[in-house]
């Protein structure tokens, strides 16, 4: 299990052509691009919520290829959270996350207590050969989540994401989406100042006071 510390490490696996790279685009950047560029492994970085302070969500794109084992295993090794996506358009494509599931379970020992996502990403199309009971019926088998996405039509992006962190129980984590704070902090910074302003205020009378008191003008 790696360590805790202030990344929070999230790896996409999925064949290629499935839209990993888009559906982290679309999550990172709110982007999308139609032509299919392969990866290799690029890595994006999102601040979010966690424990009450913040901290680095760190996601982790593979390559849809299987030439490099040696990066799987070691990304598997770091992570905390997996997200394996097909595409429903393919059947192939979720027939392949199974050696990849089973490389997880054989590396961490059990995934009990590690957030998964199953994704069927492309759900907006309408030539599917992956009905969503036969996924969700894999997903219950793995003991992991399943979600459809379409990061064409930036459906359930965020929501993926979000349940992901859901999932975590070791940490308390939520999205911070363009490092935007909540309005209760806002509120809460807004009272500060009022605060803030109120004992400046203070302090300059009592300077004022003791200067009069002092020199007798008062």
């Amino acid at each position: 299990m790696p360590e805790q510390s202030n990344d929070y490490r999230v790896v996409v696996f999925g064949a290629g052509g499935v839209g990993k790279s888009s559906l982290v685009l679309r999550f990172v950047k709110g982007t999308f691009r139609d032509t299919y560029i392969p990866t290799i492994e690029d890595t994006y970085r999102q601040v979010i919520s966690c424990d009450k302070s913040v901290c680095t969500l760190q996601i982790t794109d593979t390559t849809g290829s299987h030439q490099f084992p040696a990066m799987q295993r070691l990304s598997i090794s770091k992570g905390h959270a997996f997200i394996l996506v097909f595409s429903v358009t393919s059947k192939q494509s979720l027939e392949e996350l199974g050696p990849i599931y089973k490389l997880i379970v054989q590396i961490k020992g059990s995934v009990e207590d590690i957030p998964v996502m199953l994704v069927g990403n492309k759900c907006d199309e309408t030539q599917r050969e992956v009905d969503t009971r036969e996924a969700q019926a894999v997903a219950q088998e793995w003991k992991c989540a399943f979600m459809e996405t379409s990061a064409k039509m930036n459906y359930n992006v965020k929501e993926l994401f979000q349940e992901l962190l859901t999932l975590e129980t070791r940490r308390n984590m939520s999205l911070n989406i363009d490092g935007k704070r909540s309005g209760k902090q806002k509120r809460t910074d807004r009272v500060k100042g009022k605060y803030w302003i109120l004992l400046m205020c203070l302090c300059d009378s009592l300077c004022l006071y003791e200067h009069d008191y002092i020199f007798g003008s008062g």
